[in-house]
C-alpha cells in the first residue's frame, strides 16, 4: 500500500483515514500477507476504482462485496475482470438485465473500465482478498474505509444513483442522503439470487432517468467489444 497513489479529488477528503489506527493496522496485515499468501488485486490496483473515477465525476455507484479470488480476475473494479478472462456468473447476469432493460447486447468480455471512465464508481466494500478464499479480508478494516468513501460521495456530490445489490451492499444504505440521491435496491446478481428480483429491476434505465431528470447526461452503458 505504501506505493499507492490516490487521486487528489479523493485524497483531500480521505487523507485523514490513512492516519487512523484501523488503516495503519490494515497496512501491516497486508504487508504480512504479501510476504506469505499474497492477495488480490495487485497493490497498485487496490484503489483503482477511485483513481479511474474521480470524485467530481461520480454519477452512479455500483457497490460490490470483495474482489474476485481467482488468479488474474481481480483488477480493482467491482464485478469487472480483465479482457481474456471468462465473464463471471454475476456479471453475466448483470449483462442479461442490461439487455432486458435497455436492449444492449452483452459484451464479449468482462472488462468494465469504460463504465468507470464514464462516471460509474465500481467500488467493493472490501478492497483485497486472499487467493482462493472469498471474504477472507472482511473485518480487517476495509469496511471503515469504504464507509468513508460512500459518505464522501453522499456529502460532496449531487444527484448520484447508488445501486445496492444484495444484503451486504444494502447495509451501507444509512450512509447515503436519500434527500438528494437515488438509492436502488435489488437482490445480488449472483446465480443464487438473481431470479429473486434482480432480473427485472430495470436499474440501468431508472438510473439514467434520474440523471436526466436532474440535468445530467445519462450513462452510456454500451461497452466496446
Amino acid at each position: 500500500m505504501k506505493s499507492i497513489q490516490l487521486n487528489g479529488t479523493w485524497l483531500r477528503h480521505l487523507e485523514a483515514e490513512f492516519q487512523k489506527p484501523y488503516l495503519i493496522d490494515l497496512r501491516k496485515k497486508l504487508l504480512e500477507a504479501r510476504a506469505t499468501t499474497g492477495f488480490y488485486p495487485a497493490s497498485n490496483k487496490i484503489f483503482r476504482a477511485l483513481n479511474e473515477t474521480p470524485l467530481h465525476r461520480v454519477k452512479v455507484v455500483v457497490l460490490g462485496q470483495d474482489p474476485y479470488h481467482g488468479p488474474e480476475q481481480a483488477e480493482g473494479l467491482s464485478f469487472s475482470v480483465p479482457r481474456g478472462i471468462p465473464v463471471p456468473p454475476s456479471l453475466r447476469n448483470i449483462y442479461k438485465e442490461l439487455q432486458d432493460d435497455l436492449g444492449i447486447a452483452p459484451a464479449t468480455h468482462g472488462n468494465l473500465l469504460e463504465w468507470a471512465q464514464r462516471g460509474v464508481l465500481l467500488l467493493n466494500s472490501v478492497l483485497t482478498v486472499a487467493p482462493g478464499l472469498a471474504g477472507s479480508h472482511r473485518n480487517l478494516g476495509w469496511e471503515h474505509f469504504t464507509d468513508a468513501v460512500l459518505a464522501t460521495v453522499s456529502r460532496e456530490q449531487e444527484s448520484v444513483v447508488f445501486l445496492l445489490w444484495g444484503k451486504f451492499a444494502q447495509q451501507k444504505r444509512s450512509l447515503i442522503d436519500e434527500k438528494k440521491h437515488l438509492v436502488l435496491l435489488a437482490p445480488h446478481p449472483s446465480p443464487l439470487s438473481a431470479y429473486q428480483g434482480f432480473f427485472g429491476c430495470r436499474h440501468f434505465s431508472l438510473a439514467n432517468s434520474f440523471l436526466e431528470d436532474n440535468g445530467l447526461l445519462p450513462i452510456p452503458w454500451q461497452l466496446s467489444n
